[in-house]
């Protein structure tokens, strides 16, 4: 089910998204949907590498080549 979400946001970004939902051909609820669902990817995503982080520096797994180096 979908749900009204009313905000308030400055000019300029509207603006913006006017221009991209043009250029994109996209309407604006779509645009702002989907950056909706990427940030909350991101936040999701930073939650669990948060939580997960303690483990994997207690185990020696430090950087991004280190987790290629185990996945590899």
């Amino acid at each position: 089910m979908n749900q009204t979400l009313t905000i308030r946001i400055p000019d300029e970004l509207k603006k913006d998204l006017e221009e991209i939902s043009r250029i994109e051909q996209k309407p604006i609820s779509d645009l702002v949907r989907e950056s909706l669902r990427r940030y909350i990817a991101i936040q999701r995503f930073r939650q669990i590498r948060n939580m997960v982080l303690p483990f994997a520096e207690a185990q020696g797994i430090l950087t991004d080549d280190d987790v290629f180096k185990i996945v590899s």
